[in-house]
């Protein structure tokens, strides 16, 4: 083989270590960017999960407050949370029901409460849950 075929033959080899790393280096460029985007995607899961841990506990937490106490809840009550549920709107309903027996006489005394938390959420919408429970006081 003459030295002009070995040169031509070693440019060649060097053109392909070079396509070569230029590639892994692409396909290591896009790895680490999916990488970026999985952990958006963790830490935005994150947020909303104890977004939604805080919102149980609010409505677990006012739910046990109407039953244990004597007194009839407000038929209608909003309220912004402050503290640690700040950003969170408390909206409170009771109906009362209006059902029968077997002998058709009014069942007085029962009503149904609906505790409703509202907050805001990304794109300026807003996210809400509901807990709806029956409540039972002298009439």
């Amino acid at each position: 083989m003459s030295s002009f075929a070995r040169a031509t033959t070693r440019r060649t080899e060097a053109g392909f270590v070079l396509l070569e790393i230029m590639l892994a280096v692409v396909i290591f460029a896009f790895g680490v960017a999916a990488l970026g985007r999985a952990m958006t995607d963790c830490l935005n899961a994150q947020r909303l999960r104890m977004d939604l841990e805080r919102v149980r506990l609010v409505l677990g937490n006012r739910m046990l407050e109407i039953q244990a106490n004597p007194a009839m809840p407000d038929d209608f009550r909003k309220t912004e949370l402050k503290g640690a549920f700040k950003g969170l709107t408390l909206i409170e309903k009771r109906v009362p029901l209006q059902l029968r027996n077997e002998e058709g006489a009014v069942l007085g005394g029962l009503n149904e409460v609906q505790l409703t938390i509202e907050w805001p959420a990304d794109g300026g919408s807003t996210q809400n849950r509901t807990l709806s429970f029956y409540l039972a006081r002298g009439s």
